[in-house]
């Protein structure tokens, strides 16, 4: 009896340890994905480790009650309903990881290996269930999406030009369809503002007149003053 003590306290240690490596690796993996792998052979698991190790991802199998443990000392307590049965986590690495990648390849070896099920996972700190798995599998790749934005960047300003008119167009028939909506609906238009009169054109100034030269009266005039004038004054 005294030797199991031991023993025991070994397999313990062991088992922490586990439980240790299970909790880190869910605290530090960019994602994870749940599954059962009831039924699949030493080379079927090795070939699926192969495909993930593209995406920088690990598979490893725990038993249950460990994975349990380490979800519960993690704080995800919803993942416990998914960690019964023979338990595998496919551990998507923060460095190089790619979450999508790693959703594909799981999906793509369960379509040809049936024995191999998806129960769900996380993605960060969020929980995941089988479906948000397969809506993840059908996410365009990394590498698609940034050449898709480069492509979009180097597109030509006619193109863009384009999308500038279909939107102008757009915008028109909406406000168009607008207009018609409050009309049907009994809405009176508002009468047009009557369009400000046009002031007069001014009118061209007269070119000034030539002003009028004096002339000098001829001195034989000036010399001619009645006689009855002069004598007038002289008195």
């Amino acid at each position: 009896m005294p030797t199991k003590a031991p023993a025991d306290s070994k397999q313990l240690q062991k088992k922490a340890a586990v439980v240790d490596d299970i909790k880190t690796r869910l605290e530090g993996a960019d994602a994870a994905v749940l599954t059962e792998y009831r039924g699949l052979t030493v080379a079927e698991i090795a070939d699926l480790r192969a495909s993930l190790r593209k995406a920088s991802t690990d598979y490893k199998i725990f038993k249950n009650t460990l994975a349990r443990r380490a979800a519960g000392d993690a704080g995800l307590e919803d993942l416990l309903t998914n960690l019964e049965g023979p338990v595998a986590i496919a551990f998507v690495r923060k460095d190089g990881g790619d979450a999508v990648t790693a959703a594909k390849a799981l999906r793509d070896f369960a379509k040809t290996n049936p024995n191999l099920v998806v129960k769900g996972g996380l993605l960060g700190p969020r929980v995941l269930t089988e479906k948000d798995v397969e809506a993840l599998a059908d996410v365009p790749p990394r590498d698609v999406l940034l050449a898709r934005l480069a492509g979009g960047f180097q597109a030509p300003m006619t193109k863009a030009a384009g999308l500038f008119q279909a939107f102008t167009r757009n915008m028109a028939y909406g406000v168009k369809a607008l207009i018609d909506q409050r009309v049907a609906g009994g809405e009176a238009m508002p009468a047009a503002e009557p369009e400000p009169e046009a002031a007069p054109a001014p009118e061209p100034e007269a070119a000034p007149e030539p002003e009028a030269t004096e002339t000098e009266a001829p001195a034989a005039e000036e010399s001619e003053t009645p006689a009855a004038e002069a004598t007038e004054t002289e008195e």
